[in-house]
């Protein structure tokens, strides 16, 4: 059930407590390391016969036309080749992949699927379908077929979370700790990961991004191509230098029919060029990520 006003105890800060990041105990990376970083691919599957979630073309009549060919075939192009461009950058440099899927589009595009499991990409659930979680008719039935999709998909359940356009519901942390999922990624408001309150045991928050998201940069902002690189390289450097006496996480979000297309996907691979020649960076996923802050980080709430 999707709630107009908050049950008790469920408003966002009540769901975790202040804390200065220069005032917490040092967080410490195995070798030596001062920072991760993370990057998340996301894939999509959009229903033809409702209105595009996002659009490049807009209509020349104006409205909502079904169907909306245009922007139909401008999402299906990065399926199609603006992910096997972003794979050849992964490949290249060596990155550990990870997936944000559909359980709709887990099950539509096997090949996407394919590759990247053959590669141990980690695959996150990212909502049944691409509608906004205060939308779906049953929330925990939409969070339970996106799972079922993904493990039949890829042979195992996720572990993580990240709603479509990170939308959640009052209650979407508790359902998903109740799920069995270990950690999500919605909750864009630390470099560390923090725990998260629910009317059951805890759920990690591993840190995501809004800055280096393609979607709020080339589609909300209109920059152009190379502002994914400048700002990913700007963030990294302070993100680095911030790093040096407690560990940090950075976020790199892409999705194939933005950084994908033929004139962006070079910024991408720039950004790799430059940042792989740290050797006290690291590359992981975000499972690894949780692994690790639950080994090391503070213990979850009571």
């Amino acid at each position: 059930m999707n709630f107009a006003k908050p049950p008790v105890g469920m408003l966002p800060q009540d769901r975790l407590d202040y804390s200065a990041i220069t005032q917490r105990k040092p967080l410490k990376l195995p070798g030596g390391a001062r920072m991760v970083v993370w990057t998340i691919t996301n894939v999509e599957e959009w229903d033809p016969t409702a209105a595009m979630p996002r659009t490049v073309l807009t209509p020349p009549a104006g409205g909502s036309p079904i169907p909306d060919i245009p922007n139909w075939c401008w999402h299906e192009y990065g399926n199609r080749v603006g992910f096997w461009r972003l794979l050849q950058v992964y490949d290249e440099f060596k990155i550990p992949g990870v997936m944000n899927i559909n359980g709709t589009a887990a099950l539509a595009f096997p090949e996407i699927v394919k590759a990247c499991v053959e590669r141990k990409w980690e695959f996150l659930g990212h909502g049944h379908t691409q509608k906004n979680m205060q939308k779906v008719a049953n929330e925990r039935d939409d969070i339970r077929a996106c799972a079922a999709a993904i493990e039949k998909a890829a042979g195992k359940r996720p572990r993580g979370w990240l709603g479509p356009g990170l939308t959640e519901t009052w209650e979407t942390p508790d359902i998903l700790a109740e799920e069995g999922y270990d950690y999500v990624a919605d909750w864009v408001l630390d470099d560390q990961p923090v725990w998260l309150k629910t009317r059951g045991k805890p759920i990690l928050s591993v840190p995501y991004t809004q800055e280096n998201n393609d979607v709020a940069m080339m589609l909300i902002q209109h920059h152009k191509a190379s502002e994914y690189y400048e700002r990913a390289i700007d963030q990294f450097e302070q993100i680095y230098k911030d790093s040096k006496g407690s560990a940090r996480c950075m976020a790199l979000s892409v999705h194939p029919y933005l950084m994908g297309a033929a004139h962006r996907v070079k910024y991408f691979r720039k950004i790799f060029q430059t940042i792989r020649k740290k050797k006290d960076v690291l590359f992981w996923t975000g499972s690894q990520i949780a692994d690790w802050y639950k080994k090391t980080g503070p213990k979850p709430p009571a």
